[in-house]
């Protein structure tokens, strides 16, 4: 869903708050963070099926136009392709978006600009046949980012050549901006929120060195730091990006920090997409069966049979057998078993215990 400041019941509780506990730009910069997409720690599950793109009215050539552009957002989110360059056979068949749309709506985005203002864009919001849309992506051979998604802490610290500070207040339209593009992207992303005093609780000079281990993030989320520097009259903005296992580094230079900022985020999905995603040679059917132990009662059988039919990768579960302690399920999988493997170590749901090679329900 689109990125817009509105305000929810969080933030108007913290506006009855005395107003002398804040100065104005704490107070501004809650405010924004709260109206960004907040995501659990536990993998995120993302509508790949709805795409959104701009219109210029209502009427229907605008909307039988809109939807072939839509049609290839959803294959993008599902993908995690930034583009279909390297797949010339996408661009033709998204013909049939007509004759696969489910539904479609109409809403209103707002987006804050470097100026102050608020610029007001028209969207077409479209949800498409899964199943079809499921058969389109096998048919043109294109990779499979699971919907199940851990999210990404995005921490920012800016240096404007006096001092370094996290998440200025007047940058307020860059992270809203990139909050976007991540959902345009099918990313989820949160924010760390400063305290009533506006203090955040890693120091900003200790956040300048990227080292993304010393910020505590709990396993099976990712993290992701950005410091950005005038460097000239260029920005130059230096990510370190930390998702699962594997980490990178990279730097982006722009006379635009807000751009700087975006490419950078986009590069940190292309590299998590890319990691995440199941290849068109790995996906078939086929069955594997699970047994996990630690079950204490029957709501814990019910939401460990929940979380598995939650999973990407799982088309059906069924129980094969029950005892006190544990049970053993019967999957569909959608792809290799190895997958399988990857989304339930990504998690923190279930654990796995090397010694008896067992999954057990996490406390």
């Amino acid at each position: 869903m689109p990125v817009s400041l509105r305000l929810t019941s969080s933030v108007c509780y913290l506006i009855c708050w005395p107003r002398t506990r804040y100065d104005m730009r704490t107070f501004l910069l809650i405010l924004l963070l709260t109206a960004l997409p907040v995501v659990e720690c536990l993998a995120v599950t993302i509508d790949v099926y709805t795409g959104e793109v701009p219109v210029e009215s209502k009427d229907t050539k605008q909307r039988n136009q809109a939807l072939p552009r839509a049609l290839g957002h959803v294959l993008r989110k599902m993908s995690g392709l930034r583009s279909f360059a390297d797949y010339p056979l996408v661009e033709p068949a998204l013909g049939v978006a007509p004759d696969i749309l489910v539904s479609f709506y109409y809403q209103n985005v707002e987006a804050a600009l470097a100026d102050g203002s608020v610029s007001q864009e028209l969207r077409l919001v479209a949800k498409f046949s899964a199943n079809a849309v499921d058969e389109m992506a096998r048919t043109l051979e294109l990779p499979l980012w699971p919907v199940d998604r851990q999210s990404i802490e995005i921490w920012v610290v800016v240096d404007d050549g006096l001092d370094r500070r996290i998440l200025p207040v007047e940058f307020a339209y860059a992270w809203q901006s990139m909050a976007e593009a991540a959902v345009q992207r099918g990313m989820p992303v949160d924010w760390p929120v400063p305290d009533i005093d506006g203090n955040y609780s890693v120091d900003a000079q200790l956040l300048w060195g990227g080292y993304t281990e010393d910020l505590g993030i709990s396993p099976g989320k990712g993290v992701m730091i950005l410091a950005a520097r005038r460097e000239g009259p260029e920005w130059g903005v230096r990510s370190n990006l930390a998702y699962g296992n594997q980490s990178w580094t990279w730097r982006v230079q722009d006379i635009d920090l807000q751009a700087a900022l975006n490419e950078s985020l986009q590069q940190a999905v292309d590299q998590v997409a890319v990691s995440n995603t199941i290849a068109a040679s790995d996906m078939g059917a086929w069955m594997h069966d699970l047994t996990v132990t630690g079950l204490r009662n029957a709501d814990d059988y019910r939401r460990c049979l929940s979380y598995l039919q939650g999973l990407g990768v799982v088309t059906g579960v069924t129980i094969i057998s029950a005892q006190p302690g544990r049970a053993t399920f019967r999957l569909q999988l959608s792809a290799l078993p190895r997958y399988l493997e990857e989304a339930l170590l990504g998690g923190q749901f279930l654990g796995f215990d090397e010694t008896e090679r067992l999954y057990f329900l996490s406390p």
